[in-house]
């Protein structure tokens, strides 16, 4: 007699149910369903201790500026459970962070750059096939929405309400510079991140879809390069006009 292990009971209760899109009625239903599971909150509360110490661990930029390897948790949480408990973890996360490692003045609605970088990888990673073109497009999605839109609009707010001492500009040139270089080198970065650890996913039963070869093939770097360049020439003709307006 053959005997079922754990995680097979876990899949078999959770479904293997994959999806092209998060476009279906099913893909919320599953993903609202994931807080049902004692074994998802288990999971999910791993992911929020990881999160909280690989976000503590930075590299500084420049004044104001960054680099953190949170995206790779990040991603990999939220292809396990999915849009909806990511949210939630990315509120946790925040909170529980900022009371431990604390970094200058506390605004709340800042909650919702970590919860909406976990919501957005669920919904391009939770019960789909991992593809190069579908990772890209993540990191694409999540750069331009909470680094470059979502971020600086909240630190506008912040600086009308007084919170924020010091002038600050929606659009910030080294900001977006950053974004840039960081955009390619953490896109070929999750190819083979996630390329690695969904096959250990996939065995533990926590996620079911196989994925293409993870390797970054011509015409993904080709696309990589294609929109990194576009960036680049967007802010070399802003650079171009403000010298020019000012002169």
């Amino acid at each position: 007699m053959k005997i079922q292990t754990q995680p097979k009971i876990r899949a078999k209760k959770r479904g293997r149910q994959l999806f092209d899109s998060p476009f279906h009625a099913s893909f919320w239903k599953l993903a609202a369903k994931e807080f049902s599971y004692i074994e998802m909150i288990a999971v999910a509360a791993m992911f929020i201790a990881l999160r909280i110490a690989v976000k503590s661990l930075t590299i500084p930029l420049t004044a104001g500026l960054k680099f953190s390897f949170d995206f790779l948790v990040n991603s990999v949480g939220s292809m396990i459970y999915g849009p909806l408990v990511g949210l939630a973890v990315g509120a946790v996360s925040d909170t529980v962070g900022y009371l431990l490692f604390p970094s200058g003045v506390y605004f709340f609605p800042f909650i919702f750059v970590e919860m909406s970088s976990s919501f957005l990888f669920g919904l391009f990673f939770y019960r789909a096939r991992l593809t190069q073109t579908r990772i890209i497009l993540s990191r694409l999605t999540v750069t331009v929405f909470c680094n470059l839109l979502l971020t600086p609009a909240l630190m506008k707010w912040e600086m009308a309400l007084g919170i924020y001492p010091k002038p600050y500009r929606f659009f910030v040139l080294s900001r977006v510079i950053k974004n840039i270089c960081e955009f390619p080198f953490q896109s070929v970065i999750l190819i083979f991140w996630l390329g690695s650890i969904s096959a250990v996913t996939r065995r533990m039963e926590l996620t079911f879809a196989d994925g293409e070869k993870m390797k970054p093939t011509k015409k993904n770097l080709l696309f990589l390069i294609g929109i990194t360049a576009a960036a680049i020439l967007a802010v070399g003709l802003y650079i171009l006009y403000k010298h020019h307006s000012s002169s």
